[in-house]
Protein backbone atom coordinates (compact mmCIF):
# COMPACT_ATOMS: atom_id res chain seq x y z
CA UNK A 1 0.00 0.00 0.00
CA UNK A 2 3.05 2.29 1.17
CA UNK A 3 4.19 1.75 -2.54
CA UNK A 4 0.85 1.76 -4.39
CA UNK A 5 0.50 5.44 -2.77
CA UNK A 6 4.30 6.59 -3.99
CA UNK A 7 3.81 5.68 -7.37
CA UNK A 8 0.31 7.95 -7.31
CA UNK A 9 1.36 10.65 -6.07
CA UNK A 10 3.00 12.61 -8.77
CA UNK A 11 -0.36 11.22 -10.76
CA UNK A 12 -2.71 13.88 -12.34
CA UNK A 13 -5.01 15.30 -11.72
CA UNK A 14 -4.81 15.93 -8.23
CA UNK A 15 -7.69 15.21 -6.25
CA UNK A 16 -7.64 18.78 -4.14
CA UNK A 17 -11.36 19.25 -3.22
CA UNK A 18 -10.67 15.43 -1.52
CA UNK A 19 -7.43 16.62 0.16
CA UNK A 20 -9.54 19.85 1.57
CA UNK A 21 -12.43 18.19 3.08
CA UNK A 22 -10.33 15.55 4.35
CA UNK A 23 -7.90 18.04 6.01
CA UNK A 24 -10.96 20.06 7.30
CA UNK A 25 -12.56 16.30 8.34
CA UNK A 26 -9.39 15.20 10.12
CA UNK A 27 -8.88 18.83 11.69
CA UNK A 28 -12.52 18.99 13.69
CA UNK A 29 -12.19 15.32 15.22
CA UNK A 30 -8.45 15.72 16.29
CA UNK A 31 -7.89 19.35 16.99
CA UNK A 32 -10.14 19.65 20.32
CA UNK A 33 -8.88 16.62 21.98
CA UNK A 34 -5.16 16.75 20.98
CA UNK A 35 -5.60 20.17 23.08
CA UNK A 36 -7.55 18.93 25.74
CA UNK A 37 -4.79 15.97 26.29
CA UNK A 38 -1.40 18.05 25.75
CA UNK A 39 -2.65 20.18 29.07
CA UNK A 40 -2.12 17.42 31.34
CA UNK A 41 0.72 15.46 29.38
CA UNK A 42 2.48 18.97 30.35
CA UNK A 43 1.50 19.04 33.67
CA UNK A 44 2.53 15.84 34.41
CA UNK A 45 6.11 16.30 32.80
CA UNK A 46 6.53 19.41 34.49
CA UNK A 47 4.89 18.50 37.88
CA UNK A 48 7.48 15.45 37.83
CA UNK A 49 10.38 17.22 36.57
CA UNK A 50 10.23 20.53 39.26
CA UNK A 51 10.05 17.93 42.22
CA UNK A 52 13.36 16.08 40.93
CA UNK A 53 15.10 19.56 39.86
CA UNK A 54 14.02 20.61 43.44
CA UNK A 55 15.74 17.61 44.79
CA UNK A 56 18.87 17.88 43.33
CA UNK A 57 19.08 21.64 43.48
CA UNK A 58 18.61 22.26 40.10
CA UNK A 59 15.09 24.57 39.60
CA UNK A 60 16.85 26.55 37.04
CA UNK A 61 16.75 23.86 34.82
CA UNK A 62 13.54 23.05 34.87
CA UNK A 63 11.93 25.16 31.55
CA UNK A 64 14.74 23.57 30.03
CA UNK A 65 14.03 19.89 30.62
CA UNK A 66 10.08 20.57 30.09
CA UNK A 67 10.65 21.73 26.71
CA UNK A 68 12.75 19.18 25.86
CA UNK A 69 10.58 16.60 26.89
CA UNK A 70 7.25 17.84 25.89
CA UNK A 71 8.62 19.38 22.06
CA UNK A 72 10.88 16.29 21.44
CA UNK A 73 8.83 12.89 23.14
CA UNK A 74 4.92 13.87 24.59
CA UNK A 75 4.08 16.12 21.43
CA UNK A 76 4.67 13.77 18.63
CA UNK A 77 3.39 10.92 21.08
CA UNK A 78 0.25 12.99 21.62
CA UNK A 79 -0.23 13.75 17.94
CA UNK A 80 -0.11 9.95 16.74
CA UNK A 81 -2.47 8.48 19.25
CA UNK A 82 -4.70 11.03 18.38
CA UNK A 83 -4.26 11.22 14.55
CA UNK A 84 -4.75 7.24 15.15
CA UNK A 85 -7.49 6.95 17.10
CA UNK A 86 -9.76 9.73 15.73
CA UNK A 87 -8.38 10.61 11.96
CA UNK A 88 -7.57 6.78 11.05
CA UNK A 89 -10.19 4.74 12.85
CA UNK A 90 -12.48 7.28 10.56
CA UNK A 91 -10.80 7.18 7.31
CA UNK A 92 -10.68 2.86 7.75
CA UNK A 93 -14.60 3.16 8.38
CA UNK A 94 -15.14 5.41 5.63
CA UNK A 95 -13.20 3.18 2.99
CA UNK A 96 -14.78 -0.14 4.84
CA UNK A 97 -18.16 1.05 4.31
CA UNK A 98 -17.46 2.02 0.98
CA UNK A 99 -15.84 -1.70 0.24
CA UNK A 100 -18.71 -3.59 1.65
CA UNK A 101 -21.13 -1.26 -0.49
CA UNK A 102 -18.99 -2.34 -3.41
CA UNK A 103 -18.09 1.09 -4.41
CA UNK A 104 -14.86 0.38 -4.29
CA UNK A 105 -15.04 -2.60 -6.97
CA UNK A 106 -17.52 -0.34 -9.06
CA UNK A 107 -14.55 2.55 -9.70
CA UNK A 108 -12.19 0.07 -10.79
CA UNK A 109 -14.70 -1.44 -12.97
CA UNK A 110 -14.84 2.27 -13.91
CA UNK A 111 -10.96 2.70 -14.52
CA UNK A 112 -10.50 4.73 -11.09
CA UNK A 113 -7.91 3.59 -9.44
CA UNK A 114 -9.13 4.00 -5.69
CA UNK A 115 -5.11 4.88 -4.68
CA UNK A 116 -5.00 7.94 -6.25
CA UNK A 117 -9.00 9.09 -6.28
CA UNK A 118 -8.96 8.17 -2.00
CA UNK A 119 -5.75 7.27 -0.27
CA UNK A 120 -3.53 9.99 -1.68
CA UNK A 121 -5.91 13.01 -0.65
CA UNK A 122 -6.19 11.23 2.68
CA UNK A 123 -2.59 10.07 3.32
CA UNK A 124 -1.42 13.95 2.26
CA UNK A 125 -3.97 15.35 4.32
CA UNK A 126 -3.36 13.16 7.83
CA UNK A 127 0.54 14.30 7.34
CA UNK A 128 -0.14 17.94 7.00
CA UNK A 129 -2.77 17.61 10.04
CA UNK A 130 -0.40 15.91 12.16
CA UNK A 131 2.59 18.67 11.39
CA UNK A 132 -0.10 21.52 12.52
CA UNK A 133 -1.26 19.55 15.40
CA UNK A 134 2.13 18.91 16.63
CA UNK A 135 2.34 22.91 16.78
CA UNK A 136 -0.16 22.86 18.60
CA UNK A 137 0.53 20.49 21.17
CA UNK A 138 4.12 22.05 21.80
CA UNK A 139 2.65 25.05 22.65
CA UNK A 140 0.03 23.95 24.50
CA UNK A 141 2.22 21.75 26.62
CA UNK A 142 4.99 24.36 27.44
CA UNK A 143 2.29 26.56 28.28
CA UNK A 144 0.56 23.95 30.92
CA UNK A 145 3.74 22.97 32.08
CA UNK A 146 4.76 27.08 32.41
CA UNK A 147 1.32 27.28 34.44
CA UNK A 148 1.69 24.63 36.78
CA UNK A 149 5.41 24.64 37.53
CA UNK A 150 5.51 28.26 37.94
CA UNK A 151 1.99 28.91 39.56
CA UNK A 152 1.35 25.36 41.53
CA UNK A 153 5.19 24.68 42.31
CA UNK A 154 6.11 28.07 42.94
CA UNK A 155 8.45 28.26 40.52
CA UNK A 156 10.31 31.38 39.50
CA UNK A 157 9.35 32.72 35.66
CA UNK A 158 12.20 34.16 34.88
CA UNK A 159 14.31 31.47 35.08
CA UNK A 160 11.67 28.91 33.76
CA UNK A 161 11.87 31.11 30.84
CA UNK A 162 15.47 31.72 30.23
CA UNK A 163 16.32 28.14 30.50
CA UNK A 164 14.33 27.13 27.06
CA UNK A 165 17.61 26.92 25.00
CA UNK A 166 20.01 25.48 27.84
CA UNK A 167 19.39 21.90 26.71
CA UNK A 168 16.91 22.32 23.52
CA UNK A 169 17.96 23.11 20.15
CA UNK A 170 16.65 23.91 16.91
CA UNK A 171 16.91 20.22 15.70
CA UNK A 172 14.74 19.00 18.36
CA UNK A 173 11.52 20.92 16.92
CA UNK A 174 12.55 19.67 13.43
CA UNK A 175 13.04 16.51 14.50
CA UNK A 176 9.51 16.35 16.40
CA UNK A 177 7.72 17.66 13.12
CA UNK A 178 9.96 14.91 11.18
CA UNK A 179 8.03 12.11 13.80
CA UNK A 180 4.49 13.74 13.10
CA UNK A 181 5.21 13.92 9.39
CA UNK A 182 6.07 10.20 9.70
CA UNK A 183 3.20 9.04 12.14
CA UNK A 184 0.63 10.76 9.86
CA UNK A 185 1.07 8.64 7.05
CA UNK A 186 1.63 5.29 8.88
CA UNK A 187 -2.02 6.19 10.54
CA UNK A 188 -3.23 6.54 7.02
CA UNK A 189 -1.73 4.34 5.16
CA UNK A 190 -2.65 1.34 7.96
CA UNK A 191 -6.05 3.19 8.33
CA UNK A 192 -6.79 2.73 4.25
CA UNK A 193 -5.21 -0.29 4.11
CA UNK A 194 -7.21 -2.43 6.40
CA UNK A 195 -10.14 -0.33 4.89
CA UNK A 196 -9.69 -1.18 1.56
CA UNK A 197 -9.35 -4.88 2.81
CA UNK A 198 -12.38 -5.27 4.83
CA UNK A 199 -14.69 -7.71 4.21
CA UNK A 200 -17.53 -9.72 6.27
CA UNK A 201 -20.45 -6.89 6.43
CA UNK A 202 -20.36 -4.20 9.17
CA UNK A 203 -18.72 -6.14 11.54
CA UNK A 204 -15.69 -6.51 9.19
CA UNK A 205 -15.42 -2.87 8.95
CA UNK A 206 -15.71 -2.79 12.91
CA UNK A 207 -12.81 -5.08 13.11
CA UNK A 208 -10.69 -3.66 10.69
CA UNK A 209 -11.16 -0.37 12.62
CA UNK A 210 -10.35 -1.95 15.54
CA UNK A 211 -7.13 -4.02 13.93
CA UNK A 212 -5.73 -0.67 12.50
CA UNK A 213 -5.80 1.54 15.23
CA UNK A 214 -3.83 -1.29 17.39
CA UNK A 215 -1.57 -1.75 14.40
CA UNK A 216 -0.66 1.68 13.86
CA UNK A 217 -0.05 2.13 17.86
CA UNK A 218 2.48 -0.16 17.95
CA UNK A 219 4.08 0.91 14.32
CA UNK A 220 4.27 4.49 16.31
CA UNK A 221 6.40 3.54 19.33
CA UNK A 222 8.84 1.38 16.67
CA UNK A 223 8.79 4.09 14.90
CA UNK A 224 9.43 6.75 17.47
CA UNK A 225 12.68 4.67 18.52
CA UNK A 226 14.12 4.51 15.47
CA UNK A 227 14.07 8.45 14.81
CA UNK A 228 15.15 8.88 18.61
CA UNK A 229 18.30 6.91 17.85
CA UNK A 230 18.86 8.37 14.67
CA UNK A 231 18.53 11.33 16.32
CA UNK A 232 20.79 11.35 19.00
CA UNK A 233 23.93 9.73 16.79
CA UNK A 234 23.33 12.47 13.92
CA UNK A 235 22.76 15.76 15.86
CA UNK A 236 25.36 16.76 18.55
CA UNK A 237 23.71 17.02 22.12
CA UNK A 238 24.81 20.40 24.21
CA UNK A 239 26.56 19.95 27.76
Amino acid sequence: MALDVLRALPKRPFQTKEFIQQCWFIASVTIIPTALVSIPFGAVIALQLGTLTRQLGAQSFTGAASVLAVVREASPIVTALLIAGAGGSAICADLGSRKIREEIDAMEVLGINPIHRLVVPRVLAAMLVAVLLNGLVSVVGVGGGYFFNVVIQGGTPGAYLSSFTALAQLADLWTSEIKALLFGAVAAIVASYKGLTAGGGPKGVGDAVNQSVVITFMLLFVINFVVSAIYFQVVPQKV
